[in-house]
């Protein structure tokens, strides 16, 4: 929808009354949803005009549900400065023909705010002279909790809650939310208006299968303790890791939707923690919390349990002496300052290997001469074709090993039968187990076995004369009809 230059619209209050008001210049482009424009004569606020009016009855009950529904934030005010800690319409906008345009908010002042990405990396907060205290990032989890306990106690949920979509001031690191109108609202008597987006990387794994608008409070307990955990461990998120295999490299949704938490009371088999985190350190309560918000079969702390927690925290924290910017939580020390020696440490070994000769199988690079190269190339060559020989004399051996096996086997077959089909059966799977780990575990040694189909015959075949041979020895065909007697 195009607006025309400072165009008029009637705003329609909580409380029944309306105004004009005249729109001045756009201060913001806005979501997908809408543009942000100046109001004249009211310097704190702002109003949001959608783009379309294609949603506009939709957008109406949204909004009115959203003006009957407030929640309750006291105001904030540090040093003589009021704080808007959110962009809660305050009033409906429509036009002359009775569309729903928009809404009036608080106007929030976002050069004084930052996303809360740049919270969580030091490098970042170095680039945009944020404070290094690690208090400050525990106390902007609070604000966080206290933000969504407030949303949760009206029954509207975030949803689409990450650290991109939630600022903190700079100096106070009080929360400043903004496109509200994207929250999954309650309305009355049980009308819910829903979401519209979510993210990945911050999906609750139950709700894999689901659509957005069917996300509720599940949803912003799950995003909001990865937040949380992002904050008090520097960025790492909870379900990131160092793999334990060389195995296929899984997205962090992928591993969400597994359950491979690395930090909790029980190793996770995908990953292990990040080296660097800080997790060891952390009260006793706090791990208790991650685990119940991210291993399965455990239920999520509240966001009011996540605030009770976390002003224990604040209030309980301890002074660490060597650097005034850390803090730390229990009788395990620092762990700030453990995480930066062993980084310090890991970039003085890195840096002392950078200027050591760089070496190949134990010989210096610069002194290998071409004539090395081309001799081992030769040894290369004739241990290859060495390893080909015995990759065939060894296939020969198997198969006919295989194709006398029932001739092996016949001198006993009394005493097989007598163990009955029950344990033969069993036998015959532990061997073919053992056979398939054989073949797996030489893959990697013999060069004709790196040819998965040909070890997937040389399986099969082995299945094969089992087969045979189990209905041999033991007369199947003959007995079958006999078995219920």
């Amino acid at each position: 929808m195009e607006i025309e230059q400072n165009p008029t619209y009637n705003a329609l209050y909580k409380d029944g009354h309306f105004a004009k008001i005249k729109l001045g210049k756009m201060i913001n482009r806005g979501g997908a949803a809408g543009k942000i424009y100046e109001i004249e004569g009211q310097p704190k606020n702002v109003a949001k005009i959608f783009h379309n009016l294609a949603k506009s009855d939709t957008n109406r009950k949204k909004l009115e549900a959203m003006l009957v529904n407030t929640p309750h934030f006291p105001p904030t005010v540090k040093d003589g400065v009021e704080y808007v800690q959110i962009a809660w319409p305050t009033a409906i906008l429509e036009d002359e023909k009775g569309f729903c345009v928009g809404y009036i908010m608080p106007l929030i002042n976002m050069d004084k705010a930052v996303s809360l990405d740049h919270l969580m990396q030091k490098s970042i907060r170095q680039k945009l002279g944020l404070s290094e205290k690690y208090s400050y990032r525990l106390f902007a989890a609070y604000n966080i909790a206290s933000m969504v306990c407030a949303l949760h106690q009206c029954g509207h949920y975030i949803v689409d809650l990450k650290p991109s979509n939630v600022s903190i001031y700079r100096d106070t690191m009080i929360v400043a939310m903004v496109d509200c109108d994207g929250f999954s609202i309650q309305g009355e008597h049980g009308t819910r208006y829903p979401a519209e987006f979510v993210s990945e990387e911050y999906i609750y794994p139950e709700g894999m299968e689901l659509n957005c608008s069917e996300m509720g409070e599940e949803q912003d307990k799950f995003a909001l303790a990865v937040i949380i955990f992002k904050l008090l461990n520097n960025g790492i998120h909870p379900f990131s890791g160092i793999p334990r295999k060389n195995t296929e490299m899984l997205t962090i949704q992928q591993r969400i939707q597994d359950y491979h938490y690395a930090y909790g009371a029980w190793l996770d088999r995908y990953q292990a923690p990040h080296p660097y985190s800080l997790h060891n350190y952390f009260d006793k309560k706090t791990l208790e919390l991650f685990d119940r918000a991210f291993m399965c079969g455990q239920e999520r702390p509240s966001a009011k349990e996540w605030l009770d927690h976390l002003w224990y925290l604040l209030h309980n924290l301890k002074q660490c002496k060597q650097n005034p910017n850390h803090v730390y939580f229990t009788s395990k020390g620092c762990g700030l300052c453990a995480a930066e020696e062993k980084l310090a440490h890991q970039l003085s070994k890195v840096k002392q290997e950078s200027v050591e000769p760089q070496k190949i199988r134990g010989l210096e690079l610069s002194a290998i001469s071409s004539e090395e190269v081309a001799r081992n190339k030769a040894v290369q060559e004739r241990e290859n074709k060495r390893l080909k020989q015995w990759g065939i004399a060894g296939i020969i051996l198997y198969l006919g090993f295989f194709g006398l096996l029932h001739s092996l086997l016949f001198p006993y077959r009394e005493n097989i039968v007598a163990l009955g089909i029950g344990l033969q059966s069993i036998a015959c799977l532990l061997f073919l187990i053992g056979i398939h780990k054989l073949l797996k575990n030489q893959s990697s040694k013999i060069p004709y076995l790196q040819n998965r189909i040909l070890v997937n015959i040389l399986f099969f075949y082995a299945i094969f004369c089992m087969i045979v041979i189990f209905i041999s020895l033991n007369h199947l065909p003959a007995n079958l009809f006999f078995l219920t007697e």
